[in-house]
Parts: C-alpha cells; sequence; structure tokens
C-alpha cells in the first residue's frame, strides 16, 4: 500500500515546557485542535495520563469516530498513535516535534500513514490539501494558547 506524510510547522513564542503540556494532555485539545466545532454533541472519552493516555470520540458525518493513545513523549517528541473507525477505518501515526530556537520553539506536527491505492488517488486529490489546512489552523491555535498562557 502506498505511504503517505504531511509535515506543517509553525514557530511560538514560548518554550516547550510551555506547549507540551497542551499536546499531552488530550483535555487540552479542545483549546486548538482544528476539529473542534464540527460537532456540537460530541461524545468524548478520556482515560490515563501521560504515555498510554486515550481519547476516543464519536460524532456526526463531519466528526467520525476514532481515538488516539499517547504512545511516546520525550522533551522534544511526542509520539501519538491514532485510529480512524468512521467515516473510513484508518491507523496513522502523529507525531509532534519541538525545536527550541531561543526564547521560541518550532512546532512540526507531522502525519503518516497507508492508503489503499483508491485512496491514495483521493490522497493527493483531496485529503492532503485539506490535513494540511487543518494542521495550519490547529497550530495557530496551539500558538495562540501557549502565548496566552
Amino acid at each position: 500500500m502506498p505511504g503517505f506524510s504531511s509535515t506543517r510547522t509553525i514557530v511560538i513564542d514560548a518554550p516547550p515546557a510551555a506547549i507540551r503540556p497542551l499536546i499531552t494532555d488530550f483535555r487540552a485539545w479542545v483549546q486548538w485542535s482544528p476539529w473542534e466545532g464540527l460537532d456540537p454533541d460530541l461524545q468524548r472519552t478520556y482515560t490515563g495520563e501521560g504515555v498510554g493516555a486515550h481519547y476516543a470520540w464519536s460524532g456526526n458525518k463531519k466528526a467520525g469516530q476514532g481515538s488516539m493513545t499517547m504512545a511516546a513523549i520525550t522533551p522534544e517528541r511526542i509520539d501519538v498513535d491514532l485510529v480512524f473507525e468512521k467515516p473510513f477505518k484508518a491507523t496513522n501515526k502523529i507525531v509532534f516535534e519541538l525545536h527550541p530556537r531561543g526564547e521560541q520553539t518550532e512546532v512540526a506536527w507531522s502525519m503518516t500513514g497507508e492508503r489503499n491505492l483508491v485512496f491514495a488517488v483521493m490522497g493527493k486529490l483531496f485529503f492532503d490539501n485539506a490535513i494540511r489546512k487543518d494542521f495550519d489552523r490547529g497550530l495557530a491555535s496551539l500558538k495562540a494558547a501557549a502565548e496566552a498562557a
């Protein structure tokens, strides 16, 4: 199956220590996730903290259904396992990298995975651009949340 990868970056006027909790605590994602607001009645379930923490959601057709698990946390990298159940099934890896740049931090948000041939073609035509736009919106909101703290 063909693989895909998408990465977007932003520079935030805050140290990694101020940004990391916004990423490693799934409950904090409501402050910056680009998918917040897709379903006002979204059902969320949170369990655990740190590595192994789990977040599951179920919502309307726009929000879909899936889950995320904190796979690894280091001072400069956060790995998340992402599973989509609806509207389609997919398993992806998400990585956030926090690179200190003096008083600022460059944050890179990446997603990788594999697609079947049909989704590979559709990805090039539709999904990849949508993912980039969502990541850019999410990173801008993450920047606002981190800089306001």
